[in-house]
C-alpha cells in the first residue's frame, strides 16, 4: 500500500470552475431545509469515514470541532450504534447516511424501509430532502477526492 503525500492533480472543481460558480447554490439550497450545521456535518464525517476520504474527515472533524462538538461525540461518529453520545434523531440520520452511502454492500434493498421509516419519524419533507441532499452531496465530494487522494489536513 502506498503512503498519500500529494493529491494526484488540483480539485477537478478548481480546473473547470464553473463546477465552483455552481456549488455554493446547491449548498444553499441544502440550508434552507432546516438540518442543523452540528447534523450535516456529522453525516458528511459518517459517509466520507467510511468512503475513505482523508481530506473530508480532517475538514469535517475540524468544522465540528468549530461549532462546539464534543469530543466524545466527534470520537465515536464512526461507532454511533454504540455510542450513548447521540440522540434517536442523529442516529436515524446516520443510518440513513450509512444506507446510502453503501448502496452496493447491501444483499437487498439498499435503503431498507425500516431505515427510511425512522429517518421520516424524525425529519419532516423539507428536513428529508435536504439530509437526502447532503449525504448525495458528500458522497460526490468523496468520489472526487478519494480519486485525486486529496491529502489530509487542508480546510475549506
Amino acid at each position: 500500500m502506498q503512503t498519500m503525500t500529494a493529491k494526484r492533480m488540483e480539485n477537478p472543481a478548481m480546473i473547470l470552475p464553473e463546477t465552483m460558480r455552481a456549488l455554493p447554490h446547491l449548498i444553499g439550497a441544502i440550508k434552507t431545509g432546516g438540518v442543523s450545521d452540528e447534523l450535516g456535518e456529522l453525516v458528511s464525517l459518517r459517509a466520507s469515514q467510511i468512503n475513505g476520504c482523508a481530506g473530508c474527515v480532517y475538514g469535517h472533524v475540524h468544522r465540528l470541532r468549530e461549532l462546539g462538538t464534543s469530543d466524545e461525540r466527534i470520537d465515536t461518529v464512526a461507532v454511533w450504534r454504540h455510542s450513548p453520545f447521540f440522540n434517536e434523531k442523529e442516529q436515524a440520520a446516520l443510518a440513513l447516511t450509512e444506507s446510502a452511502t453503501r448502496l452496493a454492500d447491501s444483499p437487498d434493498e439498499p435503503v431498507s424501509d425500516a431505515v427510511w421509516e425512522r429517518a421520516r419519524a424524525y425529519f419532516g419533507e423539507s428536513e428529508l430532502a435536504a439530509l437526502i441532499l447532503q449525504i448525495g452531496l458528500i458522497n460526490f465530494f468523496n468520489r472526487i477526492n478519494v480519486t485525486i487522494q486529496e491529502p489530509a489536513g487542508t480546510t475549506w
